[in-house]
């Protein structure tokens, strides 16, 4: 279970957050909404441990989230608006360098076909389409083996075929126990799946 308690957050003389306090249980999403500059991304960031609040905790399972990290006890997945592939690199090995860390190389096919890279595996990816790298940076998060995914607007610059694709992987994640925390302005289709909405922004 993942769980944030009073966390405030300020940004200049403004707070983005204040005492902000949440739950995910494990096999559900938490779908953080608000307009641009309401302070998603920067929730992620505290959450992932790259961001520190002003006051308040991040824990997993009931103990410090960064430390469970550092003891190797939480495997997290952070996709953001940098995609955190080699742009010289083909897609194809940039996968095969994420999949090898996480010890499963013979997922790395599975994956390009379900994330519809087949026919652009050998390109490198400075060369794929805006929707081609989005689709590359959430294949790399598949092969991560991360329990919990942190997604800042997995949907952008996808067509409909792709964000089928996402909700697909992301619905597949929470059957298998795992905890998603997803960053969002347009909907998901996220089937029979149990999801939380956390509004920020407002008053």
């Amino acid at each position: 279970m993942l769980a944030g308690s009073g966390l405030t957050l300020w940004r200049g003389t403004t707070f983005l957050f204040e005492e902000l306090s949440f739950v995910v249980p494990a096999g559900t999403a938490l779908l953080i909404e608000g307009p641009n500059g309401a302070g998603k991304t920067s929730l992620l960031r505290v959450i992932a441990g790259l961001t520190m609040p002003e006051s308040g905790t991040i824990s997993w399972r009931g103990g410090d989230c960064r430390e469970q990290t550092r003891a190797g006890r939480l495997r997290m997945a952070f996709s953001g608006h940098a995609l955190a592939l080699k742009a010289e690199l083909s897609t194809r090995a940039n996968l095969e360098f994420c999949a090898r860390l996480s010890g499963i190389p013979d997922k790395v096919g599975e994956i390009l076909q379900l994330m519809g890279l087949g026919n652009c595996a050998d390109l490198e990816v400075r060369q794929l389409s805006a929707g081609q790298k989005r689709r590359a940076a959430l294949a790399r998060i598949l092969l991560s083996k991360a329990e919990l995914w942190l997604l800042d607007e997995p949907q952008t610059n996808l067509d409909a075929a792709g964000r089928q694709s996402v909700e697909a992987a992301i619905r597949g994640h929470l059957d298998q126990g795992g905890t998603v925390v997803v960053a969002a302005h347009q909907a998901l289709d996220l089937g029979s799946a149990t999801v939380s909405r956390l509004r920020l922004g407002e008053a």
